[in-house]
């Protein structure tokens, strides 16, 4: 890599391989919102709805349960010593736990449609650690082989190569099979506007607000008389220790209360709206980041059911895949499950309904309740099933 290639690097520019000419996530937005070319879509997470969608999808995914099973015949055992799972009880490395490194590598995903952790291996070939590297410092290479080639700036002029096998590289829709494309740059219209409504009113309160009220005079008036009815008005009625007091007017002076215009009414409307169009690119129900226009105690529960089942369930079915693709050989019987039970059960009454259904059937016996619940079981050894 060059000193113009390094330099890049350090400010966040991302370079794509020659035969995948993809734009960088926010890079289709750069000439209507002002954000530079390349830079980093850190700068997306400035509109408050994409770091909702953002931190509600990472932290639900960071949070959940994570296990290792191992599969002999038909049977699936949790394997507690893998050395993932002591990586997800212990930590990642030692500065980041298994939350850590997971929210920040769907947040990566999520912004820049690209996610990278680099995997580290003892002497016998077994994962001994997972290191997080921000997108926006890894420059990807095609190889002719077909296989990419990862480049990773630390910042300080010093590079690192890692190829496929020695990464595990999570992505959003790809163009190619190979780089994946943020939604944010898929939808840069519907994004811009958003941004646009919100600039729009940080400039309007910026640069001065509508005037609560105006007084209106039958004739004209001097210089000094509109400036002495300006102070004597802010000494009397301006600022909240004032409020409420009685205004009294005469002269033929007439105070009218100012509305909203239709124009600024809109624009409250197009800023809603800007919530749920951005969520809808992220799948995430309104209610789960805090848009409660259209919501009810009824409706609530099924948005946490709705987000789990059609927004963290496919991001989780990715996470797995992925791992046991870079982590296990080609036929190993083991594999990384996230848990989003604790999601999809719901309430306390409709779970233990399910349980009583389950036993009645015998689906399920006493025991097997308690290993869903976390529990141990009442009749072994309360030690978790290993190999």
């Amino acid at each position: 890599m060059g000193m113009i290639d390094r330099l890049a690097a350090f400010a966040g520019f991302e370079r794509r391989a020659d035969t995948s000419p993809l734009d960088p996530s926010w890079q289709a937005l750069a000439p209507m919102t002002g954000y530079f070319p390349g830079l980093s879509a850190r700068a997306a997470e400035n509109l408050s709805t994409v770091l909702a969608c953002t931190s509600s999808i990472a932290t639900a995914l960071a949070y959940v349960p994570a296990r290792v099973y191992r599969w002999e015949g038909e049977t699936r055992l949790e394997h507690a010593s893998h050395p993932l799972s002591r990586l997800i009880r212990y930590g990642c490395n030692s500065a980041m736990t298994w939350c850590d490194t997971i929210e920040h590598l769907v947040a990566d995903t999520l912004l820049t449609g690209n996610g990278l952790l680099e995997i580290e291996r003892s002497g016998n070939g077994q994962v001994s650690g997972l290191i997080y590297h921000p997108w926006g410092m890894v420059t990807v290479q095609e190889l002719p082989s077909g296989r990419l080639r990862y480049d990773i700036g630390d910042g300080k002029g010093n590079t690192r190569r890692l190829i496929e096998g020695e990464a595990i590289h999570l992505r959003d829709r790809t163009n190619d099979g190979k780089i994946g494309v943020s939604r944010l740059s898929r939808s840069a219209d519907t994004v811009t506007g958003v941004d646009l409504a919100n600039r729009h009113a940080r400039q309007f309160l910026a640069n001065g607000a509508n005037p609560s009220g105006v007084i209106e005079h039958p004739g004209t008036m001097t210089a000094e008389q509109r400036t002495a009815l300006r102070e004597q008005f802010q000494s009397r009625h301006e600022g909240a220790v004032n409020s409420g007091r009685a205004l009294i007017l005469d002269g033929g002076l007439q105070w009218k209360v100012a509305q909203i215009s239709p124009e600024d009414a809109e624009l409250l409307e197009t800023r809603r709206f800007g919530v749920e169009e951005i969520a809808r690119l992220f799948q995430v129900p309104p209610p789960i980041i805090g848009d409660y226009t259209h919501n009810t105690f009824t409706n609530s529960e099924t948005a946490g059911r709705w987000f789990a089942t059609f927004c963290l369930a496919p991001w989780a079915r990715k996470i797995e895949a992925e791992f046991s693709r870079s982590l296990f050989p080609s036929g190993s019987p083991y594999e990384l499950e996230l848990d989003l039970s604790g999601f999809l059960r719901g309430d306390p009454e409709t779970r233990w309904n399910a349980h009583k259904i389950a036993l009645e059937a015998g689906v399920l016996d006493a025991d097997e309740v308690r290993q869903v619940e976390g529990w141990n079981p009442r009749t072994g050894t309360g030690e978790r099933p290993d190999a």
